[in-house]
């Protein structure tokens, strides 16, 4: 729920700036008093035009407390020391007989760390201890290890020696990092998320391991503003919301399609068609079901079938699928890739032919980096190969007609040190008839020999942005012409686990040499997106020609709870949805087009894949999308049926 206070010191957030807080908050501080805060300690607060000052009046310091308290929290702040500041925020503040107790995050320069800390009745600090370190992708933090670090002043030098690493690589990549380090004498932005028993800090964009805050840390109470040291600390754009109060939409279908959820369990990733029982009619795989067409009503495994948990486990098993008659038998088979786990790599399930058992399997590729991958014919023989990266490097892989189950032919196309999780595409680039593959870092134009035995050559270029959050990269990357200039281009998600949809404009210089300028679709919450639509975690994507206008269109969804239900990922609990952008040239709008969104629905996103293609025969698209949520067809209707 938006909250305005009569007051007016703390309104509605409608807009926020870019780089403001990855939550849609409850409140913002925008006003020049400071009704609703109570001063405890030695510090003298004010409020002016939107920005909370505190100077302390001695080494301590004080606090600026709100008057309202929260148990789950996400708070963000934009703040600047003084030369001798010491500054933070203190959450879940709980009063006690003799002062308060509670969560402190200190934002001070080499000591940006989160501590249990116990004020006396003045706001003197008596007691500080370090937290013990602990989150990844769970929401609540298992016992201790009585070997595990604590966070304290070292985590500061942690994350430093982390971002260092990050940044010492053997090749030149064209996404840079960003520094997220603590500037000192400048304005930094903050955001904390207090939930169970998680603390989790992003410093200026940056990640954080997180640490464990139990209950007698403090249990419930306001949010304080800090400053101590001997200069003032600015706080500006305070924002804040109770996480405890969570929303589930009303349910929005679009009226160009009709839904049908063909399962009700989380299985999948993945999902491919193909007439796998040789009647005529395209069925689909999604996980470990084969699901018959026409009515997708009948479905059989073809692995055992076991169901995960949303809110802990990923789909490893299956994180892409995809179909092809790879014995040459002429029934279809199946491919799983995963890039985690025991069943890293691919693994190929045989079709039975008919009988009615679950299906022979083979593990073909026994490396895989990427969470996306394509399934194209890369090398024009009218045979797929699989796309994908592994041991960093780019690769595509195919198997031995001969021996189709026995371990695939891997042909590496880049150096190593190109590969990361996220973002992978196929396409011609070049306008010379050849696959040419893409992924965040550039593409790789694919030699006239076919480039079976010999590197390909490598074309820098960020089709992504790096966050101190996530890696680079989307889901799986567009190639097509956008604008109509007789040029490909590339439409892609920037972060699969953050924010920004973006496409590629292909450009050409007098000597052929190509370049790309982007055009950002979509963002964050603090700029202007196309169709006012915003929303993270693009995971699943697809390119087709939705609306039979003989362009190409974008189709992308949310991944809810990409890394479980943890967090870490900007907006986790935000709505599920499924987009199609429909691409519109126009000469008028920069690059001769843009991408227009018209949702499809929003209680269903995507997985790592979203597949488009005509089941029925009718002559309009459908869409099929493998979710946390189960596993949903959305049927294109044609115009005389909607």
């Amino acid at each position: 729920m938006l909250l305005t206070l009569a007051v007016g010191l703390l309104v509605g957030v409608a807009a926020l700036q870019a780089s403001g807080p990855s939550f849609r908050p409850d409140t913002r501080f925008e006003g020049s008093t400071l009704a609703g805060w109570h001063v405890v300690g030695a510090a003298e607060w004010r409020a002016q035009q939107g920005e909370i000052i505190g100077t302390p009046k001695e080494p301590g310091g004080g606090w600026l407390v709100l008057d309202r308290s929260y148990q789950d929290v996400a708070l963000y702040a934009t703040f600047r020391c003084s030369a001798g500041c010491r500054a933070g925020v203190l959450l879940r503040a709980e009063k006690t007989a003799t002062g308060m107790k509670g969560i402190y995050v200190s934002l001070t320069d080499e000591d940006e760390a989160p501590y249990a800390v116990t004020l006396d009745t003045d706001g003197r600090e008596v007691q500080r201890e370090p937290l013990r370190r602990g989150g990844g992708s769970v929401r609540i933090a298992p016992p201790p290890d009585p070997d595990a670090e604590t966070d304290g002043a070292g985590a500061a030098a942690r994350r430093r020696a982390a971002q260092a690493r990050r940044r010492d690589t053997a090749v030149t990549l064209p996404v840079e990092p960003p520094d997220t380090s603590l500037r000192p004498g400048e304005w930094n932005g903050v955001e904390i998320i207090v939930d169970a028993n998680l603390v989790r800090v992003f410093l200026n964009g940056g990640g954080s391991p997180g640490s464990v805050a139990e209950e007698e840390v403090g249990r419930y109470g306001p949010v304080a503003l800090h400053v101590g040291g001997s200069g003032e600390v600015r706080f500006k754009e305070v924002a804040y919301k109770d996480l405890a109060l969570r929303q589930r939409p009303a349910e929005e279908v679009s009226n160009r399609f009709r839904l049908q959820r063909v399962s009700d369990f989380y299985y999948s990733w993945g999902v491919a068609a193909k007439d796998f029982n040789q009647d005529g009619v395209l069925d689909l795989v999604s996980g470990p079901h084969v699901y018959f067409g026409p009515d997708y009503t009948e479905y059989r495994e073809i692995y055992p079938a076991l169901t995960k948990n949303p809110s802990s486990e990923y789909t490893s098993d299956v994180w892409m699928q995809f179909a092809a008659d790879v014995t040459g038998d002429g029934w279809p088979d199946v491919i799983n890739a995963s890039f985690s786990g025991d069943n890293a790599g691919a693994t190929l399930y045989v079709n039975p032919k008919g009988e009615t058992r679950r299906w022979d399997s083979y593990r073909v590729t026994t490396a895989q980096q990427t969470e996306i991958a394509v399934l194209v014919d890369v090398d024009g023989d009218d045979e797929p190969e699989l796309v994908y990266g592994a041991e960093g490097s780019m690769r595509y892989a195919e198997p031995d007609p001969a021996k189709p189950t026995e371990p695939w032919i891997v042909h590496t196309i880049s150096e190593t040190g190109y590969a990361t999780a996220h973002g992978v595409g196929a396409g011609d680039v070049n306008g010379d008839g050849r696959v040419d593959i893409l992924n965040a870092y550039g593409w790789w134009e694919q030699p006239a020999s076919g480039g079976a035995k010999e590197l390909w050559t490598y074309h820098p270029q960020a089709f992504a942005r790096a966050s101190g959050r996530t890696s680079a990269g989307g889901s799986v990357m567009a190639v097509y012409d956008v604008n109509g200039d007789g040029l490909n281009d590339v439409v892609t998600s920037l972060s699969a686990h953050g924010w920004g949809l973006a496409w590629f404009e292909q450009k050409r210089e007098a000597d052929d040499a190509i370049s790309f300028v982007q055009h950002m679709v979509m963002d964050d919450f603090g700029t202007e997106n196309a169709g006012d639509v915003t929303f993270s975690q693009l995971h699943g994507s697809a390119h087709a020609d939705v609306d039979g206008d003989g362009i190409e269109d974008f189709i992308v969804g949310k991944r809810y709870w990409a890394h479980l239900d943890s967090r870490t990922d900007p907006d986790s609990y935000g709505d599920p949805v499924l987009y199609w952008y429909r691409t519109v040239r126009s000469p008028k709008t920069p690059g001769g087009a843009e991408l227009v969104p018209e949702l499809i629905h929003n209680r269903s996103g995507a997985g790592s894949h979203v597949l488009a293609i005509d089941l029925d025969k009718d002559g309009a698209m459908d869409i099929t999308t493998p979710t946390r949520f189960g596993t949903f067809i959305f049927w294109g209707q044609s115009a005389s049926t909607r």
